[in-house]
């Protein structure tokens, strides 16, 4: 039996997190499309940002695309195609440790160099600050998850979590299954949830921003400063 608390954290509260998403990235860019951008800071510092973006960047995909195999594929699927659940745990531990070391390293480098660099903290916003506040106790709970209640502890995140998940999209979700998940699962839930409530109005709505028109644009010619235009027409022939 769920309490009202449990049934406004883990019912209600993700659906409103949803609609802010959602409406926030609608209002964003109705309202802001020159700020739709990372607001790079590359032309202050760049030795440091050379190293720490693509591991943070190749980290978060490969954690995202791990997500979407154990929170959106059922166990029965992977059963069903030969993969024990023994080697799905040993696959998802040792890649999901791999991607997050990789995200880690890059987040602890773009946030050192942010801190460190006086050009690039003037720079930061407040709304930079609170995403990587959030990006880092995401990727912390989730480490912590995986190690403390999946690698040695014995809890399976299929059975729980990702049931609360695909039932949330399908909007049945049951919080029993996550008051019962442990509390390094739902501390790693929760914050997601706030990253997702703040995204629209931070940096990172430049995920959304795919070049796709570079794919159909006509090419740009550059000439150097010192070359000549070139005539048009008969030139005159000296003898």
């Amino acid at each position: 039996m769920t309490t009202t608390w449990e049934t406004m954290l883990w019912v209600a509260f993700p659906y409103v997190v949803l609609a802010i998403f959602i409406g926030g990235h609608i209002w964003r860019w109705r309202s802001d499309q020159f700020g739709w951008t990372t607001r790079s800071s590359q032309m202050y510092e760049s030795k440091l940002l050379r190293i720490g973006s693509p591991a943070f960047h190749f980290g978060i995909i490969g954690i995202f695309f791990g997500h979407v195999v154990g929170l959106g594929v059922p166990n029965t699927w992977t059963r069903a195609i030969g993969l024990s659940d023994h080697w799905y745990h040993i696959m998802a531990i040792t890649i999901g440790l791999a991607a997050a070391v990789a995200c880690v390293g890059g987040l602890i480098l773009l946030i050192y160099r942010r801190r460190t660099n006086r050009r690039v903290f003037g720079v930061t916003t407040v709304m930079d600050k609170a995403m990587y506040l959030f990006l880092a106790l995401v990727i912390v709970f989730g480490v912590l998850a995986t190690v403390v209640h999946t690698a040695i502890g014995t809890y399976d995140y299929r059975e729980g979590v990702s049931l609360w998940f695909r039932e949330f999209w399908s909007f049945q979700p049951d919080p029993a299954h996550m008051t019962s998940a442990p509390v390094f699962f739902q501390l790693h839930v929760i914050s997601a949830l706030l990253i997702f409530a703040i995204w629209p109005f931070t940096r990172l709505v430049h995920v959304f921003s795919a070049p796709i028109g570079y794919l159909t644009r006509p090419y740009i010619v550059y000439r150097s400063r010192g070359a000549q235009r070139e005539r048009r027409g008969w030139e005159k022939v000296g003898f």
